[in-house]
């Protein structure tokens, strides 16, 4: 006994040992039958991280697993992802290890874990999934070729994921959270397997939306003959969202198509049905609802399906005298009649067709009803339609459980038909479409976090005729706006069921208008856990507004507006033709009273790029200045000093650049230029820095007294500075040129020249240069040039006083030459009549600007220029020229002296 217990205990031991060892010695071998198998077997890129064998995960049957296969496409879908998966795991008999590489090895059991299968099929019929190799080689019907066979058990797949997208038919097909499970014997001919299938399915066909995350359950046992691949559905149930439907039929795939003929119903006729139709994310717990009347789904889909066909259909739903009611709404839904169909009789897709032969209910006493046909559903699809009643949205939440951010509300009354097809809509051939009819809204209020006030809609009026819509009435208020309008739609159909954008045109009136009223708020998106571990998206509010022009309008506006109202500015009379198209704002023949004056103006808006961009030409007529440059930060920038000018403004502007997000300027990004004129100007120096600085250094003038009435100057600017072309003007018998620029930073650099007239330097001033000159200089002039730089709060005033002083110095000796050059002619006069003797020389009282003065040959004076003067009458000259520009710019202002001139 003894003995036999230590030879089994030797055997166990021995086993143990082996199953730890072999898959060092297994796995290798494993690995490269895995990538051979795939090479020889796959035309794509196959790569898996690493395979794991293991003996005692499924003991007693070996477990190999394959980590993060992937499976990339070659041409024509080359570098497109056919498929990844996180774990592939295989299980089979420990024997199939021992067998050689030549020897298939069956598969019991196959699971994949997360996996993203994504299936393509391209406009030419290529699909990416068709990657097998094509084998050429000859084998006997009796011999192995592959290196694994299935045998099959059981099969899993768990969270996954299958995405489908054919475009030669327009299907597109989106399988999400899959989980599926089956178990039968795949060796087998004839057998049975047992599925259990749950996911989140999203189909779209040619364009339209059939389901959209819609829940599907299908828990179904399944007859299989492998052999003639016929496949029939024995017992089952599936619910679609929380609607349980029943089936039976088959599916049978044969060499060029498939066949089918399957029935499915509703196994009660509970109205219970109709509410577990809707999505469960919206018909919520349908449980406690209390229902009376029936809902009645059944159906038959059969025939065969290739290129060419789709199965035949025969789908009915009925209802009739059904309500229900939530237990915690105050109101119910009652009267609810449904008779639809869904038929194709031909198999022929563009064939398929939708009878809404009655469709009704009621809430309180407001009664809906539509009726209708949609046909040729795959092709140009064809729409008649019929809907009449009246409804208070504000019911509709009172008796379904709706989660709106919005609370509906408004009277909504109806009665309207129309007929029309898909490609007249597209190619907006509105004469094809035939409408009639009227709508109508009343008292409908809107609010949301993204606008500052409530839209209350007292009266919106429809009136349906052919394509068109007109909208002869409707007012609507928001904060302290008004607007009452009236005009057309001509495509409002075609944008409620395509992409296209709402064309219109409109007449509209507003006492008061607030721009501040549509400044929409920024929102982003923020992603939070629930207490169920579930994701749940919000928009939350940044803080930030912005005003953005619709993508999806496409609308003219006449406009009429007594009061605009923007940021700080107030509009009055405002008219003319707004344009709104492909998210830009275009403003033409605009119009409005403001500063006390008019401005007139073209140009647009647009919001289409990140950073919205405006262009504008401009009129100001006759605007207050300090009014204007109160309120506008242009004005500020472009003409500083006008914070000390007082009167009337005219001007032409053209400019552009960048906004900011609530459409106010961005100082730096402006271009362009400006031709002002000033029509009626007085200044106050006190009020800006600049001018207060000259008229303390300047004791001639009085800037008070300055009118600048008629001044005209040009400017230019770009890159944040203000360029001013030199422009000449005279004030009182003064010439001023003025040139230079400033930046919207407030740094200058300009330079001012004056011309000022002797009359204006005083008797003291005159009588000095009298004397220099050795006459009255009352047409003389001073140049004084100022050098003006630093800022408009801080400017630093320069005098040119080297300059000054030349300028003037040579203006007195050119009148000493002048002078000089009179006497000296009338000393040759003197001698030719006889007056006066040539060999006497000048006395030196003939002139007041010499000593002596020299004579040729025959004793007749030779003429002096400004270089016979000797360096101290120069020198002489100079300083006096320093004490009059010094008494200038020096000393308490004084009153002009005109005693003594001329």
């Amino acid at each position: 006994m003894k003995k036999a217990l230590k030879i089994l205990g030797f055997v166990i031991l021995t086993i143990i040992i082996l199953l730890i060892v072999a898959p060092f010695i297994f796995e290798s071998q494993l690995k490269d039958l895995v990538k051979k198998t795939m090479n020889d077997n796959l035309n794509a890129q196959v790569d898996f991280k690493d395979i794991d064998l293991s003996m005692f995960r499924s003991f007693p049957e070996a477990t190999l697993v394959i980590e993060d296969l992937s499976i990339i496409n070659n041409e024509p879908f080359k570098g497109d992802t056919l498929a990844l998966g996180e774990e592939v795991t295989l299980e089979m008999s420990i024997k199939e290890l021992f067998k050689s590489s030549e020897e298939p090895k069956k598969i019991d059991r196959l699971t994949l874990n997360k996996a993203y299968v994504n299936i393509k099929v391209d406009s030419l019929g290529n699909a990416n999934y068709d990657i097998a190799v094509e084998d050429t080689t000859t084998v006997s019907s009796n011999s192995e070729s592959t290196p694994f066979s299935l045998d099959l058990k059981h099969y899993e797949i768990n969270n996954s994921r299958v995405k489908y997208d054919d475009k030669s038919s327009k299907t597109s097909l989106d399988i999400e959270n899959l989980n599926h499970e089956g178990t039968g014997d795949f060796s087998l001919d004839q057998s049975e397997l047992d599925t259990y299938s749950e996911a989140l399915v999203s189909l779209n066909y040619d364009g339209v939306n059939y389901l959209n995350q819609n829940s599907l359950i299908l828990d179904a046992v399944i007859q299989m003959d492998l052999e003639n691949m016929k496949y029939t559905f024995l017992e089952n149930e599936a619910k679609v969202n929380q609607l349980p439907l029943t089936f039976d039929g088959y599916v049978q795939v044969n060499e060029n198509d498939t066949e089918m003929d399957v029935s499915f119903k509703t196994p009660s006729s509970d109205f219970k049905n109709f509410l577990a139709v809707i999505p469960e994310i919206y018909a919520k717990n349908i449980e406690n609802v209390d229902t009376n009347g029936d809902f009645v789904l059944n159906g038959r889909i059969f025939g065969k399906t290739d290129d060419t066909f789709i199965p035949k259909m025969d789908i009915k739903i009925t209802s009739s005298n059904a309500s229900f009611k939530y237990p915690d709404l105050p109101k119910s839904v009652q009267d609810i009649n449904l008779d639809m169909e869904i038929l194709n009789d031909t198999g022929l897709a563009e064939e398929t067709y939708i009878n809404i032969n009655n469709a009704t209910f009621r809430i309180d006493q407001d009664r809906f009803t539509a009726n209708g046909n949609i046909s040729n559903i795959t092709e140009n699809m064809l729409i008649d339609l019929a809907l009449k009643g009246t409804v208070n949205l504000a019911n509709i939440s009172k008796a379904y459980p709706l989660e709106m951010e919005q609370d509906l509300n408004g009277m909504l009354t109806a009665d309207i038909k129309t007929s029309f097809d898909m490609n007249s809509i597209e190619k907006e051939q509105y004469q094809n479409v035939k409408s009639s009819g009227t709508a109508s809204l009343k008292n409908f209020r809107y609010s949301s976090p993204e606008i500052p006030n409530e839209v209350q809609i007292a009266n919106a009026d429809l009136s349906f005729n052919q394509g068109n819509v007109s909208v002869p009435n409707l007012k609507m208020t928001t904060g302290k706006t008004d607007i009452t309008a009236s005009g057309s739609l001509q495509n409002l159909i075609g944008f409620l069921l395509t992409d296209e954008q709402l064309k219109g045109n409109f007449q509209v009136q507003s006492n008061t208008f607030s721009v501040n009223d549509f400044m929409v708020a920024e929102t982003e998106e923020i992603t939070s856990t629930d207490e169920s571990g579930n994701n749940k998206t919000v928009a939350k509010t940044t803080g930030k507004e912005a005003v953005k022009v619709p993508s999806f309008l496409d609308m003219e506006l006449r406009f009429n507006a007594n009061t605009v109202l923007y940021d700080n500015l107030e509009l009055k009379n405002a008219k003319g033709l707004l344009i709104i198209r492909d998210e830009t704002a275009r403003l033409q023949d605009i119009s409005t009273n403001i500063f006390n004056g008019s401005i007139g103006l073209n140009g647009l808006v647009s919001t289409k790029n990140t950073t919205p961009v405006f262009e504008m030409d401009l009129n100001l007529n006759s605007l207050d200045i300090a009014s204007s440059f109160n309120s506008l930060e242009l004005m500020q920038n472009l003409a500083p000093l006008a914070s000390a000018i007082e009167g009337k403004l005219q001007s032409t502007l053209s400019l552009k650049g960048n906004l900011n997000e609530d459409l106010t300027l961005q100082m730096s990004s402006l271009v362009g230029n400006a031709l002002a004129e000033l029509l009626t100007a007085e200044i106050n120096p006190e009020k800006a820095d600049l001018l207060s600085k000259l008229d303390d250094q300047l004791n001639f003038i009085n800037f008070k007294d300055i009118d600048l009435s008629k001044l005209k100057t040009k400017l230019t600017f770009t890159d944040g500075m203000v360029q001013i072309a030199p422009m000449n003007f005279n004030i009182k018998g003064i010439d001023f040129q003025v040139a230079g620029s400033h930046g919207f930073d407030m740094n200058m650099n300009y330079d001012l020249k004056l011309d000022v007239p002797a009359k204006y330097l005083g008797s003291d001033i005159g009588n000095t240069l009298g004397k220099l000159s050795g006459e009255s200089l009352a047409n003389t002039t001073v140049e004084l040039p100022i050098g003006i730089t630093g800022n408009f709060q801080s400017p630093q005033i320069k005098l040119n006083m080297q300059q000054a002083v030349n300028n003037l110095t040579q203006k007195v000796v050119a009148q000493q030459k002048k002078n000089l050059e009179g006497k000296a002619v009338d000393a040759i006069n003197d001698i030719l009549q006889g007056k006066r003797d040539p060999k006497k020389p000048f006395n030196k009282n003939d002139s007041t600007a010499v000593n002596s003065q020299k004579t040729d040959s025959t004793g007749a004076p030779i003429p002096m220029n400004k270089d016979s003067l000797n360096q101290s009458q120069q020198k002489q000259v100079q300083e006096a020229a320093k004490n009059i520009l010094g008494g200038l710019l020096k000393g308490n202002k004084k009153k002009t002296d005109t005693t003594k001139q001329n």
